[in-house]
């Protein structure tokens, strides 16, 4: 099966050159200009390997490599023309598995990325969030209650493995709709609800006294269910 590249960097001509060269090597390739967008693509995609730029227009890339060690244990490769002792330090003690200096040659990107492809324990054990009787199988885009499965919409499906990937954390409005809808859809509050009252009536769970989720007034959500062991946190 070809191993899919995410590469999270603001510079297109960096983003072009990677991606004829990856396509190149036989690789899937999807790409993003900012954090927001490399996230959201690393919870849709699912991505064996993550390459991710420091310095991206919206948020730093420490961010996002720790909003992605929240949940996923895919190998992340640093771009990063800090190039300290120390910035390598607080690097691999922040969660990525490598980093590259810039300016770099294309083949020992490749050669990095077959180093963590190789030694990689992300496997499909990591992308299953179980939670007493509710399992969600990330790959398969899978949602079981009860040992039944329940048929979610995309929508449903993506706000729900969101919200259980940041477990008992008051996740905003405003986070939701950027993740589900873009950044363009901040006010469509509307959006939101429904899904929401969608997403309740399927895991039959009631709003006044919630057993998954919980509605903070005017702030937004929290999953109240905590992960059993041996799951993506």
């Amino acid at each position: 099966m070809r191993k899919k590249i995410l590469v999270i960097d603001d510079e297109e001509k960096i983003r072009r050159f990677m991606k004829i060269s990856l396509i190149a090597e036989g690789f899937d390739y999807c790409e993003a200009a900012n954090a927001l967008k490399g996230l959201q693509i690393a919870a849709n995609e699912n991505p064996d390997v993550i390459v991710l730029d420091l310095g991206l227009p919206d948020q730093d890339g420490y961010y996002v490599l720790r909003e992605l060690r929240r949940w996923t244990n895919t190998p992340v490769l640093i771009l990063t023309a800090r190039d300290t002792e120390d910035e390598k330090v607080k690097l691999l003690d922040g969660g990525a598995n490598d980093y590259l200096s810039k300016p770099f040659g294309i083949k020992e990107l490749i050669a990095r990325i077959n180093v963590l492809l190789r030694t990689s324990t992300n496997g499909e054990k990591d992308k299953i969030l179980h939670f007493a009787q509710l399992h969600i199988n990330l790959i398969a885009h899978e949602v079981r209650l009860h040992n039944h499965i329940l048929r979610l919409s995309k929508k449903e499906f993506l706000l729900l493995s969101y919200l259980a990937r940041h477990p008992q954390q008051l996740i905003s409005q405003e986070v939701l709709l950027a993740q589900l809808w873009g950044a363009t859809h901040l006010e469509d509050k509307h959006y939101l609800r429904v899904c929401v009252g969608q997403l309740r009536k399927k895991l039959a769970d009631n709003a006044e006294d919630p057993i998954f989720i919980k509605t903070v007034p005017g702030l937004g959500y929290i999953f109240l269910q905590s992960p059993q062991l041996n799951t993506v946190s």
